[in-house]
């Protein structure tokens, strides 16, 4: 397996959040005016509505750390690019999965309760949130380790 230099790598990196980036601003602007609409209060009771609120927050917070490797390349010197801000930039990508996968799951439970009127959207909500697991944790994993005997040789 062929090394990247630095600044390709830092390239490829901040392309990846650009390519997120659209989709979550959508998804976190469908749910604000989810709010605004009259049904958001009477078909939601308080404890579903507050789960929302959280939902938009954790979407709110995928964003921030999906546009912090931006932010740290613009203000530390887009010129210079080092092992660290690929590392710590890698991490902060990795870390917004978490959270976005956790208020999607929150708002699909909502959905789901609306539609089905049952207990059954929470497992729903449960099984799509390991989906989310399995191909963003344990896909990637594993071609990790099938790589890495082919970089050896």
């Amino acid at each position: 397996m062929e090394k990247l230099p630095l600044s390709k790598a830092a390239e490829f990196l901040l392309d990846e959040c650009r390519m997120v980036l659209p989709g979550i601003q959508a998804l976190f602007g469908f749910q604000l005016i989810a709010v605004f609409n009259d049904g958001f209060s009477q078909k939601l009771d308080s404890g579903e509505q507050r789960l929302h609120l959280v939902a938009t927050a954790l979407v709110a917070i995928a964003a921030a750390l999906i546009m912090t490797p931006a932010a740290i390349h613009r203000q530390a010197g887009a010129e210079h690019v080092t092992h660290a801000f690929i590392r710590s930039s890698s991490l902060l990508l990795l870390c917004s999965m978490l959270p976005l996968g956790l208020g999607v799951c929150m708002d699909f439970y909502l959905v789901g309760r609306l539609i089905l009127q049952s207990d059954a959207s929470a497992w729903l909500a449960v099984a799509l949130f390991a989906v989310f697991a399995i191909l963003w944790g344990v896909v990637p994993r594993l071609y990790r380790v099938k790589q890495e005997p082919a970089s050896r040789k």
